[in-house]
């Protein structure tokens, strides 16, 4: 099974890069880029809302069984502050991200805070959710009360791997129905993986990026894998090494742009937890969305998915400088006051998938 045009075995070859083969690889990521997307980059103000989860994943900081930190959920004002901010920001859009829950209070909630988030800006603040797993039903009312794009990440696309890093009661048909769901419901749909997770193989990894084709996503966000101390999974990993997670996250940052040619792909802050350029680099291999944090510096450390994650005590005016700074520095421009859609979905919306 090729992605247009570009076999498995192809796919293997770019993830498996190194040294020159792979500044090769992100120099024509970058051609891409700008023959598909453009220079621009997009903002998307993240506000991580809520550490409360339902889920048990065994790589995930803020799982269920993790008794170690404070749990917290920001109230309606707070979130409204934050999304006022992003909106004064001419930031384009911004990101509603929190744990997975799916009770009747939780998704009223949610669908509340859509509302007043489009009235208060005007209908012109794009929102995209992060919320996991929920009925199409949710999934409809939040789309009504105005989200327009869902990132679901299926972390990875192994059933094998699947199954190590989530207990039994994590179904990973159940994920996938999701992505399809959110599809015909209307949305902009994005998932992503975890890159270089303990047992994964480059292999793995190319079979990710068929399934990206093979479900038809807008948009992609995925990043290397951390430790988070407080996890399994991290008890069962040895010989963490950075420098690697690095590479294969740039890799496949590269080799998505090259296959998948017009979907948006972020430049996560993971890159940055390994490099304090990390972003730029993500940037340069091929991604054109940035996630700026701004939610309450104080509910910060509170949202810890992996250890070593920066900007914690970073607040939003400060990020947003920096980041702006960062990206002309490598020549980029920043799309303010744009949505930033992908291309792949006016494709998708007009002509009903790939050409």
């Amino acid at each position: 099974m090729g992605t247009n045009g570009i076999t498995r075995e192809k796919l293997i070859g770019m993830i498996s890069g190194r040294n020159a083969e792979a500044q090769a690889l992100y120099r024509k990521a970058y051609r891409v880029k700008l023959e598909q997307v453009g220079k621009l980059v997009y903002f998307r103000g993240i506000i991580e809302f809520s550490n409360i989860c339902t889920k048990n994943c065994y790589y995930c900081g803020i799982r269920r069984d993790n008794h170690k930190f404070k749990r917290f959920s920001m109230t309606e004002g707070e979130i409204l502050q934050c999304a006022e901010l992003a909106w004064n920001y001419r930031y384009g859009s911004i990101v509603l991200q929190a744990g997975e829950r799916s009770d009747a209070e939780f998704v009223e909630f949610v669908e509340k805070i859509l509302k007043k988030i489009k009235k208060m800006s005007g209908g012109s603040l794009g929102i995209t959710l992060s919320l996991g797993e929920q009925a199409a039903d949710t999934y409809r009312r939040w789309f009504e009360a105005g989200a327009h794009r869902y990132l679901i990440r299926i972390e990875t696309s192994s059933r094998k791997l699947y199954r190590s890093l989530h207990p039994e009661d994590h179904d990973f048909d159940r994920r996938v129905s999701c992505i399809a769901a959110l599809r015909d419901i209307g949305y902009q749909v994005g998932t992503g993986v975890m890159i270089g997770l303990p047992g994964q193989t480059e292999e793995d990894l190319a079979d990710d990026i068929l399934f990206f084709r093979e479900m038809d996503v807008d948009m992609i966000g995925m990043g290397p894998y951390i430790l988070h101390r407080d996890t399994p999974l991290a008890k069962n990993v040895s010989g963490f090494d950075p420098a690697r997670q690095l590479r294969l996250g740039l890799n496949m940052i590269a080799a998505a742009r090259i296959a998948l040619k017009d979907v948006n792909i972020a430049a996560t802050t993971a890159l940055q937890a390994l490099d304090p350029k990390g972003r730029e680099l993500g940037l340069q291999a091929g991604a054109n969305i940035v996630m700026p944090n701004i939610t309450h510096t104080r509910y910060r450390s509170g949202y810890r998915l992996y250890d070593s994650k920066p900007c914690l005590d970073e607040n939003a005016g400060v990020c947003r400088a920096c980041l702006s700074h960062r990206i002309r520095d490598i020549g980029e421009e920043i799309g303010y006051n744009q949505w930033g859609d992908s291309p792949h979905f006016s494709r998708r919306s007009l002509k009903g998938g790939f050409d």
